[in-house]
């Protein structure tokens, strides 16, 4: 028969068997049968027993209960659920501790700050797949934030890849058989996102909706803008439910919902956001190297969180934007307002995440002080940005958003003691004055405690016994100890309560009763302590709208700063921002590489790009010349005008793009059965299927996985495609070391050939790493393959190999190329001819798929009759 104990952890598995279960006894938290294994294995603890019946025993392994929050981590880190079950009330029933489930921790419901990643969101997703159509929504629950999108498009598995590796939640939750999502691309490759199955009737429209009517306790979604978009309501829905089930608390502080649509930003698919490092380097470093940890000199986790956000959501809205560089500008002139601002900035604790505490109820003490510090800085940032503010709509704004909340200000100062214990488990929590019956308790406690303090003078003096002592210890409370040479003159009065090898130690009346009077008093004491915190605490929490509010207008005003004093730092200037597709940039400068590669000045390039006259930019020159940097600065002067930020050059005046798409650098998914080529291929083909004229693309060698011949005809091919396709026309950044391909821009009317210049001195080489008109006609290869280090041996028989390869070489395979597509190409770029003609006059939205056979037909016996 197996113990009580064991029954117990029976009944709590049952209910939450996808957990590992923590369970408390005594001061370790324990796991058992699988959960052992499991924990023992991630958590790197030693694996142990213990017996449940006769010759029986159980895997066990326990974690201490004070650093239990680092165990947890790993757990959740790893992608688990966990489920704590403490200890309940104060005495055993039938000589067991009643224990119940009083947390259940998921990737995406993380609240504890030590779990937590402070400068990053941790967001709970949802996702639900349909018909070229997909609902997601995510959520917040540290900070409050809820949002949820329905998507379409012909490949909507790729589309909600994109949105999901914008959003990199801890968690995402998919109906219980959309497990093969997973497998449609690999989605965890990405990022570390967990995805949890969760039963398919709660995605289902009708649950989803009355869970949200309910929450909101609504009649109508319109309000929250997703009336009419069924899958992002049953992705919404279904967080909801969730939270009922493992965070009720969260639930409080999600007063609204909001609706929005991936087309009013712009789209950076997986690849695009690896290439230009955005948030991390490719290398996996967050800050150090990546296009974040240069713009990030915010002073708040508010702030820091808020950028993030910026970074990966760049704005189609030029009005938005310019309010944004507004704001920036007014800072960026002013350097000693910068100065003064985020000093009082540093001062704020994170108050976005410490309201929603406050709101789920889990809050300490000293949460509430730092809440109080934090709001109590307000007035002065209100009273030093009040004088730039005037004249500057976005300022002045912001200024109107903050609220200092005097009274919850007040409140905290009032109820709270300066050096309050971190957890209410200890007294000292609620500053004296505050509650009359507190602190009669208080003193009476005190008073009690006094005495007892003189009575051991006060013993020894009458009874003439200088070794006496008065002492306390949990299990018999007070006492006095007298040691056994000196019983003979112990008091009658004296109660023997415990002897010892060498002493007896008594209690007499008076000491019981104050003893009582000191037990209950701090029994009491504790009560109510913990009765007023919870008070106070729902009084903050009835005006955490306003705290948010004023939280998130400082979140803005730290972005606003750390952009102007990054700007003014490394020398960037405001773009001018149009609707139009021109995007001319005047002496150009990556923003990572000008600060991490400080060996050498950083050579500037210009850039000119234009739909009408220069669409194509095919750019040739040696590899380690600096064609990479280019196409990445290029890149990210776009993307940080299109955030809000200013941008390292002399001038840039960027038309919006609705898209960045970059295919660079080689990488194998050997998980995936898929080459480098391959991946290579791939990507150029979402490329070329999701592009739009409104888009940027940077191509940097595209064929060099493969023969050079292969190579060639695929990279003119590609060029070719977006330069005639009608609807593509993008403008692209084309980098390639097959100078064949300079060739294109004599028969192709959009593209221009730039190289990277370089100068030659006898057998040296040496890269300028400046971008200048024209092609060139030759690779420098074992240049390159020189500087690397490769042996002097290998350098000069490669050197006698090419030049043998080029006396018998054949004529120019990309003038092969040409000439083979002559007719094909004479069609798009030579003179007027009657099927071009015939062309134009097309109406494509009538024709019929047959129609459009016949005409084609037609056209094919006009061009064989006119050969």
């Amino acid at each position: 028969m197996t113990t009580p104990m064991r029954k117990q952890y029976l009944e709590i598995k049952k209910r939450y068997p996808d957990a590992i279960v923590l369970f408390r006894l005594g001061d370790f938290y324990e796991t058992f049968d699988e959960d052992a294994k499991l924990v023992a294995q991630v958590c790197d603890i030693v694996l142990t027993s213990r017996p449940v019946r006769r010759k029986q025993r159980v895997p066990m392994a326990g974690v201490p209960h004070h650093a239990v929050d680092s165990y947890i981590a790993k757990l959740i880190n790893a992608g688990y659920k966990v489920a704590i079950a403490d200890q309940v009330g104060t005495e055993p029933v039938k000589g067991l501790m009643a224990r119940e489930v009083t947390r259940v921790i998921t990737p995406g419901t993380v609240v504890e700050p030590a779990l937590l990643e402070e400068k990053r969101n941790n967001y709970l997703a949802s996702l639900i797949i349909g018909d070229n159509k997909a609902g997601l929504a995510y959520v917040d629950i540290t900070t409050g934030q809820f949002a949820t999108t329905q998507l379409s498009d012909i490949d909507i598995i790729q589309l909600a890849r994109q949105e999901l590796a914008r959003l990199q939640p801890a968690e995402c939750l998919i109906p219980a058989d959309g497990l093969r999502i997973q497998g449609d691309g690999g989605w965890g490759q990405e990022s570390a996102t967990h995805f949890t199955p969760y039963e398919e009737w709660r995605f289902e429209l009708g649950n989803a909706r009355q869970a949200l009517l309910n929450h909101f306790d609504v009649a109508t979604l319109e309000g929250y803008g997703c009336e009419g978009l069924p899958l992002a309501i049953c992705a919404a829905g279904a967080i909801v439910q969730y939270l009922s089930e493992t965070q009720k608390a969260a639930l409080e502080q999600l007063d609204s919902l909001a609706t929005y649509s991936t087309g009013a930003f712009m789209n950076l698919d997986a690849a695009t956001r690896r290439n230009l490092e955005l948030t991390q380097t490719i290398r996996g470093r967050r800050a150090e190297g990546s296009l974040l940890g240069v713009l990030d000199a915010t002073v708040t986790a508010m702030g820091a969180r808020l950028l993030h956000r910026w970074l990966n959501q760049p704005l189609l809205d030029v009005e938005r934007l310019n309010r944004r560089l507004d704001a920036v500008q007014a800072l960026y002139g002013d350097g000693p307002l910068r100065v003064e601002l985020t000093s009082l900035l540093k001062g704020l604790r994170d108050l976005e995440r410490l309201s929603n505490r406050v709101v789920q109820g889990v809050v300490g003490p000293r949460g509430l002080i730092a809440l109080r510090q934090g709001l109590e800085v307000v007035p002065r940032v209100k009273e030093v940005l009040g004088g730039a503010a005037e004249g500057e709509s976005v300022l002045a704004e912001l200024v109107t958003q903050m609220d200092a909340c005097q009274e919850v200000v007040e409140l905290i100062r009032q109820a709270i003691a300066e050096d309050a214990p971190a957890t209410l488990r200890s007294d000292g929590v609620i500053a004296p004055g505050f509650s009359a019956e507190l602190d009669s308790i208080t003193t009476t406690a005190r008073e009690a405690k006094q005495w007892v303090a003189g009575l051991e003078r006060q013993e020894r003096k009458r009874t003439k016994i200088k070794s006496l002592k008065v002492g306390y210890n949990k299990v018999f409370g007070y006492y006095i100890e007298v040691t056994k040479p000196h019983l003979a003159r112990v008091p009658e009065e004296y109660i023997r309560k415990q002897t010892l090898v060498n002493s007896e130690r008594f209690i007499t009346p008076g000491l019981k009763e104050y003893e009582a009077l000191i037990l209950n008093a701090q029994e009491r004491s504790a009560e109510v302590e913990a009765s007023i915190f919870r008070q106070v605490c729902q009084q903050v929490a009835e005006v955490s709208p306003r705290i948010l509010a004023t939280a998130r207008a400082l979140a803005r005003l730290d972005v606003y700063t750390a952009l102007a004093e990054v700007a003014a730092r490394n020398n960037y200037v405001r773009p001018v921002l149009s609707e139009e597709g021109d995007i001319e940039i005047i002496a150009g400068r990556h923003p990572v590489v000008e600060l991490t590669q400080r060996e050498e000045p950083f050579v500037p390039n210009d850039l000119y790009l234009a739909p009408q006259e220069g669409q194509i930019i095919v750019l040739t020159g040696p590899n380690m010349s600096g064609k990479s940097t280019y196409l990445r600065q290029v890149a990210l002067i776009v993307l940080m005008a299109q955030m809000g930020s200013f941008v390292p050059a002399d001038e840039a005046r960027i038309g919006l793009v609705d898209r960045i798409f970059t295919r660079i650098g080689a990488q194998d998914e050997i998980s995936a059965g898929q080459s480098t080529f391959m991946v290579e291929m791939v990507e150029t083909a979402n490329i070329l299927h999701h592009a739009s004229d409104r888009s940027l693309l940077i191509l940097d060698e595209i064929g060099r996985g493969t023969s050079t011949y292969d190579g060639i005809s695929i990279a003119w091919a590609v060029v070719e495609y977006i330069h005639n396709h009608p609807r593509l026309r993008a403008k692209t950044l084309f980098a390639t070391h097959y100078h064949e391909l300079t060739e294109l821009a004599e028969v192709l009317p959009r593209v221009r050939n730039y190289n990277v210049a370089v100068s030659e001195e006898g057998d040296r080489v040496v890269f300028l790493r400046k971008i200048v008109p024209g092609g060139v006609d030759r690779s420098y290869g074992i240049h390159v393959a020189q500087l690397a280090g490769l042996p002097r041996v290998v350098i000069q028989r490669a050197e006698e190999i090419l030049e043998e390869l080029e006396k018998g070489a054949p004529r120019s395979p990309s003038r092969s190329l040409k000439e083979g597509k002559t007719q094909q190409l004479s069609l798009f770029t030579m003179g007027p001819h009657p099927v071009l003609e015939q062309l134009k006059k097309l109406d494509l939205m009538t024709m019929t798929p047959l129609e459009a056979l016949n005409r084609l037909y037609e056209w094919q016996q006009e061009v064989e009759d006119s050969e």
